[in-house]
């Protein structure tokens, strides 16, 4: 059910075998970024969705196969470049001790600094944009260790807003975030996205990725089992080989997108919901 490659994705990677150690997580794995799109990577705990991500960065280097970017293979690309053409939010990040906020976010622009470009208006406007954005510039002249985890991982995300990539990749960006602020987040990537930036996201909400994704990747044990708009995909039976859960499909009445709905033990063998269901369905 996966894709061919394309010459027209920026990024994909080609037959790449993805191991730790001894450990093989992918073997011969193939996953085309459809441009512009908003890509969100599902599946269950260690399937290898953020362990792709990494090779996407770079963070991975391939065991055989390789990544590549406008043509190029990652390995080729020196990392400044690379930086101006791809963001990573990471799963965890350490800030160093005693920084501000506004100078954390700062440091997203550091792969447009040089030798002969120093600081520059330009730069200043986009960590404030950045901050604005994530709703963080109130807290500018904090010091990091004293944010909650949530205020934290929205100044993470500023300083990757602040690096201004064609592409941005983030795996798990909702971490420490309350459901506010996770659909806060999730529309603003989703505005990022309107406005021309390609997106690759590793969400664990199927719910999220459903209403939110253009383009879906549901994994599991380190290979692809299908792909393509949710609306296409995403039926009981997928929800059930990817993440062993029986389920019923509805249609979101908010977004229109798939809507999983969990049976649960006490539901799958009550008639009576079925019926409330197959109304919800024609109902839909």
């Amino acid at each position: 059910m996966t894709n061919p490659l394309s010459v027209s994705d920026r990024l994909y990677a080609d037959t790449i075998t993805l191991r730790y150690d001894e450990r093989t997580i992918s073997r011969e794995l193939s996953v085309a970024i459809p441009d512009g799109a908003f890509t969100v990577i599902v599946g269950p705990n260690a399937c290898g969705k953020s362990t792709l991500l990494r090779a996407l960065s770079r963070l991975l280097a391939p065991a055989a196969g390789q990544v590549i970017l406008d043509g190029r293979s990652l390995r080729d690309l020196p990392p400044k470049e690379l930086a101006r053409r791809l963001g990573l939010l990471p799963q965890s990040s350490s800030a160093p001790e005693g920084i501000t906020v506004a100078d954390l976010v700062a440091r997203g622009r550091y792969p447009h600094q040089s030798f002969l470009r120093q600081w520059s208006k330009a730069d200043e406007e986009a960590v404030i944009r950045a901050m604005e954005a994530t709703r963080v510039a109130e807290l500018s002249g904090r010091l990091m260790h004293e944010l909650s985890g949530g205020q934290r991982q929205r100044v993470w995300i500023a300083m990757v807003l602040a690096q201004e990539t064609p592409i941005l990749l983030l795996d798990e960006p909702t971490t420490f975030l309350d459901i506010a602020h996770q659909i806060e987040l999730m529309e603003l990537l989703a505005d990022l996205n309107a406005a021309g930036r390609t997106i690759v996201a590793v969400l664990h909400d199927l719910n999220q990725a459903c209403r939110y994704a253009t383009h879906l990747i549901a994994m599991k044990n380190g290979a692809v089992l299908a792909e393509g708009q949710p609306s296409s995909i995403v039926t009981e039976q997928l929800v059930e080989e990817v993440f062993g859960l029986a389920s019923v499909i509805i249609r979101d009445p908010v977004a229109g997108s798939p809507l999983i709905v969990p049976r649960g033990r006490a539901m799958s063998a009550d008639t009576s919901v079925d019926r409330c269901l197959d109304k919800e369905r024609t109902a839909s």
